[in-house]
């Protein structure tokens, strides 16, 4: 007999949350509340955080100004416990673009700073780098089946990222916890909402936000064989976040995500990332710098 409350949820309903997640409340006064994850328990995902203040943000901007870039500072880790409130201050409404401040706080404390920067759309010079030659996502096993996979091998209980989530990952190269080896800092992942979004591009943005988050801190762990999740010996948290957007996308087709990074030091890493369509069109740059702290491991009780 199925339990409701066990049942594994299809991908139309882990969607449907993730769209709820995202649909921040308009209290008034440039004042938004953005809800709790569903089940959410401990720290706040921080693609949540920035998901939620850009929704926020576009709220306030006419619609024939997309965004363009933003730049988030995480302050605080946020709690799953609680909503979380943003504060929007406008900055300006110039001729070309719009400009952006949000505040992201809960229970009175912040825990991000964001600006975020609207255009207008114009014509211009064009030119991109090429997405790298390498497979595509067909054939290509999800991170939660091979997450799964490998819990069951260990004889563990599937957990965390080991179950269905909004984000279809499909990996083109081994991800830091598949590998015992040391290997070059350089990580290429498909991803989409795994069910289908409406049509409206805010949404699409919002999810992209919220999906750039996903295994582009661990690139900068990858050549540090030392350094595992699994086993304990690191303490990691995002730090600062960015992103540029730069042309028409969906987030409900599959994007390749290339993540690299070309420093790691003083506890910290730095990574970059590049999304491409399907296609080959270059559609967002990403950067994060990440807290990457060597830890002793706590002793099994």
């Amino acid at each position: 007999m199925s339990n409701e409350s066990t049942a594994t949820p299809s991908p139309e309903e882990l969607v449907a949350d993730l769209l709820d997640l995202l649909n921040v409340e308009d209290r008034g006064g440039d004042r938004f509340r953005g809800k709790r994850k569903r089940g959410g328990v401990g720290r706040v995902f921080g693609g949540q955080v920035i998901g939620q203040a850009l929704a926020s943000a576009e709220l306030t901007v006419p619609a024939d100004r997309p965004v363009h870039s933003l730049h988030a500072y995480f302050v605080r880790g946020g709690n799953e416990d609680y909503e979380i409130d943003f504060r929007v201050e406008r900055d300006l409404d110039g001729g070309s673009f719009s400009n952006r401040r949000i505040v992201a706080s809960q229970q009175g404390q912040t825990i991000l700073n964001m600006l975020a920067s609207f255009h207008k759309r114009e014509d211009g010079a064009h030119h991109a780098q090429p997405m790298p030659q390498i497979a595509g996502p067909e054939g290509l096993a999800n991170e939660a089946t091979l997450r799964r996979e490998a819990a069951v091998a260990a004889g563990r209980t599937p957990r965390g990222p080991a179950r269905p989530r909004p984000i279809e990952l499909r990996p083109l190269d081994p991800l830091h916890w598949m590998q015992e080896d040391a290997r070059p800092p350089v990580s290429n992942v498909w991803f989409r909402a795994a069910a289908p979004l409406p049509d409206d591009p805010k949404i699409h943005r919002a999810v992209l936000a919220y999906a750039s988050d996903m295994t582009l801190l661990s690139t900068c762990v990858l050549p540090h064989a030392e350094l595992s999740w699994a086993k304990g010996t690191i303490m990691s948290a995002s730090l600062d976040h960015a992103i540029w957007f730069h042309d028409d996308f969906r987030a409900d087709e599959w994007l390749l995500y290339t993540c690299e990074s070309n420093w790691a030091g003083r506890a910290r890493g730095f990574n970059n990332g590049r999304i491409y369509t399907q296609d080959g069109r270059l559609v967002a740059n990403v950067t994060q710098e990440g807290l990457i702290r060597p830890i002793t491991p706590k002793p099994r009780a």
